[in-house]
């Protein structure tokens, strides 16, 4: 039987910067990827809009994005002067009713404390930097004025492969279809080739497939796929400083950001409209009747658009809390977790990916404490939550 000392399930950007993070931190073991579609047209990471932002609630969450910021940032001293994920540091705008105003700012607070350059701005503020907003029923807006922005996600997972490969990392274009275990350790995988691959860890890094493959070892894991549509839009009335906007979130849920000519837009469902079936076929209506009046209320431009194009993408979503869990299973000790993000993994996959091989090589965290991100509350029943979901 063929064996490793590493097994990473999912080859997205937790899985690759899993890798590569453990060949920094000094790793000389073997490590195989394990991506069932190596074209990655359906993972997560492609489908993703590419948002990197620090307005969270979970001091964590900032933490994690704060590390991938500064990744990105360095990514030409790291991997070489042609480096590039496109990224665009032009903000986010986070819009609160009166209603929300009260956890607005005290999650502004938190972000103030972890170093984020964020600013509360009043209706007349927003009104004199931004005068396409109609500010009806707004009571404040929270504004990044740097280390916020977008990327390409393809870009930065290829770079965390190819750099993972180039070290001697194993791609294996293969599926997981059950595990073993021995003396309390996950000990082989058997794959849907019909091959045995015998392991010293296991890392479930495999997206919205993550509680799938964590039920093969008896593990109840809350994340699942989620259905999210994405929409692009073209706006010929939009006043050109829109272009060079942030990407706004609405008191309702909805979101916009500039791509190049166009915009980007979407907007999570309630529990009670999730889509059923998890496919990747887009709806229109969803578009059409949820989110365009209320994108035309609040930006009357978009009053006039056409819709170019639209994507359907799953998030990895924790149904427990909505918040990433991370870390070693508790009584399991070489099988670690890199799951359930809901839509805000791909910012944090640098840290996600620095973090466990903080554990798996030198058997805790040094950069960042994420106890409280752990396995251990989704057993205990317990929430925690991040409140700032999109």
């Amino acid at each position: 039987m063929k064996s490793v000392d590493v097994a990473i399930v999912g080859g997205g950007v937790m899985g690759s910067s899993t890798a590569y993070h453990l060949f920094k931190h000094g790793f000389t073991g073997k490590i195989a990827i394990i991506e069932k579609d190596t074209s990655y047209a359906y993972s997560c990471t492609a489908r993703a809009v590419g948002g990197l932002r620090q307005q969270f609630s979970c001091p964590e969450n900032i933490a994690l994005s704060r590390f991938g910021l500064q990744f990105i940032r360095g990514l030409k001293q790291e991997f070489g002067l042609d480096a590039d994920v496109t990224f665009r540091e032009h903000g986010y705008l986070l819009l609160a009713s009166s209603a929300g105003l009260g956890l607005l700012k005290a999650n502004v607070e938190t972000q103030h404390a972890s170093g984020a350059d964020v600013v509360l701005l009043s209706p007349d503020k927003l009104k004199m930097e931004f005068p396409w907003l109609e500010t009806d029923g707004l009571a404040a807006g929270a504004l990044s004025r740097s280390g916020e922005g977008w990327l390409d996600p393809n870009s930065l997972m290829n770079l965390l492969r190819k750099a993972a490969q180039a070290r001697g990392a194993e791609l294996i274009r293969d599926e997981v279809v059950s595990l073993s275990q021995a003396d309390g350790r996950i000990s082989a995988l058997r794959l849907k080739s019909g091959s045995h691959l015998a392991v010293g860890a296991l890392v479930n890094a495999a997206g919205a497939g993550a509680g799938t493959l964590a039920a093969m070892a008896g593990i109840r894991l809350p994340v699942g796929p989620r259905k999210r549509y994405v929409y692009v839009l073209d706006c010929p009335p939009a006043d050109e400083r829109l272009h060079q906007g942030p990407l706004l979130v609405d008191p309702s849920g909805f979101y916009l950001r500039p791509e190049g000519r166009h915009f980007l837009s979407g907007l999570s469902p309630a529990a009670d409209e999730e889509p059923s079936e998890m496919d990747w076929e887009v709806d229109p209506s969803w578009f059409e009747e949820r989110i365009w009046p209320l994108l035309a209320a609040r930006i009357k431009a978009f009053e006039t658009l056409k819709v170019v194009n639209a994507w359907v993408g799953h998030y990895d979503y924790n149904a427990q809390d909505e918040n990433g869990i991370i870390g070693r299973h508790p009584r399991i000790p070489n099988l670690y977790f890199a799951n359930g993000f809901s839509g805000h993994g791909l910012q944090q996959g640098p840290a996600v990916g620095n973090a466990i091989a903080e554990l798996i090589v030198h058997g805790g965290y040094k950069t960042i404490d994420l106890t409280r991100m752990g396995f251990e509350r989704i057993e205990r029943g317990e929430r925690y939550g991040e409140t700032n979901i999109i």
